[in-house]
């Protein structure tokens, strides 16, 4: 049986390149190659894109040809330039392993719904209102899931600084990571936190500090039939959790740990792997997606945001909480691609 063509794509133009680059590194180590014929394709932080060996942190230098993908459908994949003239690859699926703006938001999804390929992950609906925090906020509490208290300011908009209470985070409302994020305990530090977002994004979230314990939970599959990883929980020992800030990540944060199963009781686990089973649901989520809330002392569960492409470095949350719940990161590919072409998008 021939081997199923998948095109990996990885790095693009975001801040989080660097994570996705180390997150295709992963794919690629547990891709079951006797079932899958991978085509790495690498896109530069200019934009460009290159077929390349292998996701290797130097893989812009090593021996690759310029690559893109088409949108026409009777191509159904790759055109490659070799000696001047493009060749096609036709591919069976694509994995987008992008993270953040242009990898995560839709923008690629649509691309490939152009392209008539099947992919795996959230569609283009799903894709861009995950990112922008407002909107899913919004559908959430429509679907009577709790989520903090915000207000957003556009590109040209004041805020007065006098009509709320500290402290408040101030993040760009599209965008990956702990970019941009600032935590705000007085007023006079308010504009300054705001322009900083908007270095990031145009609108701007301030949200209501909630106290209480930062909780995840990996979700995978679709509409009912949704498989819940380990709850972890982000123990800090001060200031808030800065995911991908640090120089040497895979040596550990300044400031927090992850901790895998929780140390929560077995009611609070079992409630926060039904609400972010519910956030999935209500947001149009699909293939997989790493659902982020709050866990209240009084057992309430609030939303924090939802990655719908997490990610998956050695040491990022998703895998690890789906190898606490016994399944292995070559399993959980396996079933993320095996979902993709059962019910492939035509």
């Amino acid at each position: 049986m021939d081997r199923l063509k998948i095109a990996i794509i990885f790095g693009g133009c975001s801040e989080e390149h660097p994570i996705s680059v180390k997150s295709a590194q992963e794919v690629a180590k547990n891709l079951d190659i006797e079932k899958y014929e991978p085509f790495y394709i690498g896109i530069t932080k200019n934009g460009v894109w290159k077929l390349c060996h292998c996701p290797d942190a130097n893989w812009e230098n090593g021996s690759c040809r310029r690559a893109m993908l088409s949108p026409d459908r009777s191509v159904h994949g790759l055109l490659v330039l070799e000696q001047g003239q493009y060749k096609t690859i036709r591919l069976d699926m694509v994995f987008p392993v992008l993270h953040g703006k242009l990898g995560e938001d839709g923008a690629m999804q649509g691309l490939l719904e152009l392209s008539g390929i099947p992919y795996v992950g959230c569609d283009v609906q799903s894709s861009a209102l995950c990112m922008d925090k407002s909107l899913a906020y919004i559908v959430a509490r429509n679907a009577g899931i709790a989520t903090p208290n915000f207000w957003t300011v556009t590109a040209n908009e004041n805020i007065d600084a006098d009509r709320l209470t500290y402290p408040v985070f101030v993040k760009p409302a599209r965008s990956g990571s702990s970019f941009g994020v600032s935590k705000v305990c007085r007023k006079e530090e308010l504009l300054s936190a705001v322009e900083t977002a908007r270095q990031y994004d145009s609108k701007v979230l301030i949200e209501e500090a909630v106290v209480g314990s930062e909780v995840g939970c990996a979700i995978l599959g679709n509409d009912m039939d949704l498989i819940a990883g380990e709850v972890d929980r982000i123990c800090l020992s001060h200031g808030f959790f800065r995911i991908h800030q640090e120089n040497k990540p895979e040596n550990g944060s300044e400031n927090s740990t992850v901790i895998v199963p929780a140390d929560i009781s077995a009611e609070a686990r079992l409630l926060v792997q039904e609400t972010a089973k519910a956030v999935y649901r209500a947001l149009g989520c699909r293939g997989l997606s790493r659902v982020d809330m709050f866990l209240k002392e009084d057992g309430k569960v609030i939303l924090n945001e939802v990655n719908t492409l997490p990610g998956m470095t050695s040491y990022s949350r998703y895998p690890r909480m789906m190898a606490a719940a016994g399944l292995t990161f070559a399993e959980v590919i396996e079933r993320i691609v095996s979902l993709t072409w059962k019910g492939k998008r035509r």
